[in-house]
């Protein structure tokens, strides 16, 4: 499985420098153990082991005896993503007999994540630290799949608009598809309202790029049925409402949601789960022209229901109707459907959090326990039914928005509940995408949000005892 240059195959092992992971705790009984120049040196630079620090300890001839990194947790997959650009360039190995064990896969996720910089456009400032492999196990090719996916997730949402509109969203679907043995097919244009998705194409039809639905199909039709569906406005505007200048400024990110569809379809096929997989993707850009849609007119959509359009920038709901609708006709046994949907969901629960709403409490469940043991952190969210209320129209079944600011994420979460059959299991994650500021392992940028926890889901279910 091919890996960045930020990782080394076991060959050198032996010959690369020891990292030693210690809390504040641990590093005093470590230097009990050490000659006394070590325990001198250590105190000379002031080191204690804390979150986020290294020191190089010298030996003979000037060669590094060992590195000693500074971890807060040993079971936090981003302990060690400090490390790669806080040691100096050089090729390391973890010392699993001293110090804080750390797992062999966290160790490689998080080593990777913090090694991360998107250079498409420009150079690296210097090469991250090397981290030498032990031989490759079950847990190291598990690592290096949800290194990858993530790695997508990030290069997908910080690639500017211009080189990632619809049409580049569906190249790299078809490239899984050719990659995996999937089978990819796509709604252009005009096509769409041949097709019955009229709400997809009302929101793309004013850009210049012409929107889409993007369908990448795989598995053994003889295995459980799973859709996977995300939202992918490559840019947003906010159309007529137009957004203002802040607000616009990282819209590129806006189809966060169908990045993070991308890489899990990756995990999927990648990791042969036994399932067979529908990934639906309705791209569009939210453009302003003369034949935007409007303010106070009313859509189709493919269930049939009228949409009052309140606000052009509630336009994430609108594409996705039309999605989940096309998923729910083929019944699967799981739907999951992931959106950059809401500045509200922000607001409640931070950049970090990803509102988590289902429809199905075993499901709900299920994900929580999953992100609770990927450290990859949801919070549920109510679909409190009553907040409908907030989505009347006076003229069609429901607005998309509504005048008032209450419960915004809950509300965009409930108009997509409408769209979705009572029984089928069904769970909504709103995130963020987004790093505001650079942190270890999280660089400012696009970031992956409960995506770890929800390939853990899909295993837990459908391939618990696979080892895929």
């Amino acid at each position: 499985m091919n890996l960045p240059p930020c990782f080394a195959p076991a060959d050198p092992f032996d010959a690369a420098v020891p990292v030693i992971a210690l809390d504040g705790a641990a590093l005093d009984s470590f230097l009990g153990g050490e000659p006394e120049a070590v325990r001198h040196w250590v105190a000379a630079n002031g080191f204690r082991a804390e979150p986020g620090t290294v020191l190089l300890v010298p030996g003979d001839g000037g060669v590094p005896l060992y590195a000693l990194i500074g971890i807060a947790d040993a079971a936090d997959p981003f302990a060690l993503a400090h490390a790669p650009m806080l040691l100096p360039e050089g090729l390391y190995r973890l010392d699993a007999q001293r110090g804080l064990r750390i797992a062999a896969g966290d160790a490689l996720l998080g080593w990777g994540l913090g090694a991360y910089r998107f250079d498409r456009y420009r150079r690296a400032g210097r090469a991250p630290a090397r981290l030498a492999l032990p031989p490759r196990d079950a847990a190291h090719d598990e690592a290096a799949a949800l290194l990858r996916a993530s790695v997508l997730v990030r290069d997908l949402v910080n690639t500017p608009s211009e080189h990632m509109g619809p049409e580049q969203l569906e190249q790299e679907a078809r490239r899984l598809a050719e990659l995996y043995g999937g089978q990819m097919h796509a709604v252009v244009g005009d096509a769409l309202l041949a097709g019955n998705f009229p709400a997809i194409h009302a929101v793309g039809r004013a850009s210049h790029r012409a929107p889409r639905l993007i369908e990448l199909t795989w598995g053994d039709p003889s295995h459980p049925h799973v859709a996977i569906v995300g939202k992918g406005v490559c840019f947003d505007t906010g159309g007529l409402d137009i957004k203002p200048a802040d607000g616009m400024r990282n819209m590129k990110k806006d189809m966060g949601g169908a990045a993070h569809a991308l890489a899990l379809a990756k995990l999927v096929m990648m990791r042969k789960l036994p399932v067979r997989l529908t990934l639906l993707i309705p791209a569009v850009e939210n453009a302003i022209a003369g034949n935007a849609y409007r303010p106070g007119e009313v859509i189709a959509t493919r269930k049939g229901l009228s949409v009052e359009i309140d606000n052009t920038d509630a336009e994430g709901r609108v594409v996705l109707c039309d999605a989940l609708t096309y998923a729910a006709e083929k019944s699967p046994a799981l739907l999951l459907d992931f959106a950059t949907l809401t500045g509200a969901a922000r607001i409640a629960l931070g950049p970090d959090l990803p509102a988590l709403y289902a429809n199905d409490e075993a499901l709900a469940r299920d994900w929580l326990a999953a992100a609770e043991a990927a450290r990859d952190p949801l919070w549920r969210m109510p679909l409190w039914r009553p907040y409908l209320s907030y989505l009347k129209s006076n003229v069609a079944d429901l607005a998309n928005a509504g005048g008032s600011r209450m419960a915004g994420s809950i509300t965009a979460a409930l108009y997509l509940d409408r769209f979705v059959p009572p029984d089928l299991p069904w769970a909504h994650l709103d995130v963020y995408a987004w790093n505001d500021s650079d942190r270890p392992g999280r660089p400012a940028g696009g970031e992956a949000q409960g995506l770890r926890a929800a390939f853990a889901l899909l295993r837990s279910r459908f391939a618990p005892l696979s080892g895929g």
